[in-house]
């Protein structure tokens, strides 16, 4: 067997067979995605067997793209240990009782929205405000009788306001450097296709959040349940506090995740002094378990631990492995790049590189690799036809890392699925922000309005 170049029309083939049984699996069967992302890297490996390429191959294929998100499962397990510890350091109560406070029922879902944006800016990581905030503002819904989907889709949009114009976000900061552009102008860029996105999305929040009657008996006896059963103060904020201050000081996120779990341990031994190390390892390992008179409040707060976030790894390697095989093959660079040399307007340009960042999202479900791929592929048309590095850099956030959120076997989607509870095809025509970031940056590129030409087009 002789390896061969893989033309443009195989790659086009495979990636609509891989794209078709993902789909059909996912949507029209309600599979969970982690099989049939294994079923497609099996078929990718029968194909590459055929088409000549080695073991090895196959091997380093998997390898390199498994080797993107070590430090983002590392995190994940984290993220988890964290979840639990904080809700037993009642953290997670205490902000519910202060939102039950604060938030009024006809003003919650935008509320949510407004919260998790800020939150999401000054910590820079969409993931760590669905974890923490979004879980207590999703409790407070839950008890208010709102829709699950709707309020999980106003707090993942805030979240992904929040990561994508933050200067402490990792996708924000790749967008700039594979564009070669400066990180605060991209982000004061951005605003032309954020902010009309923002305000919609509000809007739409606030006239869907209006809907439905939200029951405020039911938010006292929740409130009532929290206090009885856990430690509710404002000491329970210290963490959060801690975790704004390594945002501002630009710590990176384990460290910073490391700090939090262990003084919420402190603030646990504090509380509970004969709290056993046993019952801790179970606590990090496994999540809280709830265990009050509200079978609601039970259900909510009954999650955590690393072996929650067990699920979510599974798909991010079975992903990655077969994101890596496409990359390896040059079954992606195929499909993409011959498209290049047609795209000689902005508009068009634009368009295109913003429908290749969804498209690599729904083959490779990997929001890193929705930004570099067309990054690269892309680049040299920019630069063609006189289009500043903050044109490409905005267009790859708008069509590549905030669309990773709508990817039911995408890492941020499954992640996001899982800490909330609410499947991603649910949640989906909610996330406002994510289906409108594309939409505005498209407008932009087509008419004119907020497009940065090079210096010597101006």
């Amino acid at each position: 067997m002789e390896k061969k170049k893989v033309s443009l029309t195989e790659s086009i083939i495979i990636l609509i067979v891989l794209l078709a049984i993902l789909g059909i699996s996912v949507i029209k069967f309600g599979l969970s995605p982690e099989v049939p992302v294994l079923f497609t890297v099996l078929l990718l490996t029968f194909w590459a067997r055929l088409r000549g390429f080695s073991w090895q191959d196959i091997q380093n294929g998997i390898k390199e793209g498994i080797g993107v998100a070590i430090i983002p499962i590392f995190i994940f397990m984290l993220i988890g240990a964290l979840i639990g510890v904080w809700i037993k350091a009642g953290i997670i109560p205490s902000i519910m009782v202060l939102g039950f406070n604060m938030i009024s029922g006809s003003f919650f879902v935008p509320s949510v929205f407004i919260v998790c944006s800020i939150v999401g800016v000054a910590i820079g990581s969409g993931f760590t405000t669905i974890s923490t905030v979004g879980i207590a503002l999703f409790g407070i819904g839950s008890s208010m009788g709102a829709n699950p989907a709707l309020v999980a889709g106003a707090i993942i949009s805030g979240a992904v306001f929040g990561d994508k114009m933050s200067p402490l976000s990792d996708s924000t900061n790749l967008s700039s450097a594979v564009a070669e552009s400066e990180l605060f102008s991209h982000i004061k860029n951005m605003m032309w296709s954020t902010i009309p996105s923002f305000g919609v999305s509000l809007i739409l929040f606030w006239i869907l959040g209006n809907s439905g009657h939200m029951d405020p008996t039911k938010i006292e006896r929740t409130s009532q349940v929290l206090q009885n059963n856990f430690t509710i103060s404002w000491w329970a904020l210290l963490p959060i506090v801690l975790m704004l201050i390594c945002a501002w000081r630009k710590i990176p996120a384990i460290p910073t995740l490391f700090m939090n779990i262990a003084i919420t341990v402190v603030m646990i031994f504090i509380q509970s002094p004969h709290e056993s190390a046993q019952s801790l390892n179970n606590l990090i390992m496994n999540g809280f378990v709830a265990k009050t008179s509200d079978a609601s409040v039970n259900a909510l707060l009954t999650r955590g631990g690393i072996s929650s976030m067990m699920a979510t790894v599974a798909l991010i390697i079975s992903t990655l492995s077969l994101g890596g095989m496409l990359m390896k093959f040059n079954i992606v660079q195929s499909a993409m790049e011959p498209l290049v040399k047609h795209l000689n307007k902005p508009g068009r340009l634009i368009t295109v590189t913003i429908l290749s960042g969804i498209c690599i999202n729904l083959f490779v479900g990997e929001q890193y690799l929705s930004v570099i791929l067309p990054g690269r592929a892309f680049k040299p048309a920019f630069d063609k036809i006189g289009l500043s590095p903050l044109a490409l850099s905005r267009v790859l956030e708008d069509g590549g890392s905030v669309i990773n959120y709508l990817i039911p076997w995408g890492v941020a989607g499954s992640f996001a699925a899982s800490a909330l509870g609410v499947p991603v095809l649910q949640f989906l025509p909610f996330v406002f922000f994510s289906l409108l970031s594309p939409v505005f940056s498209i407008f932009s590129g087509v008419t004119g309005i907020g497009l940065k030409w090079a210096k010597k087009n101006k």
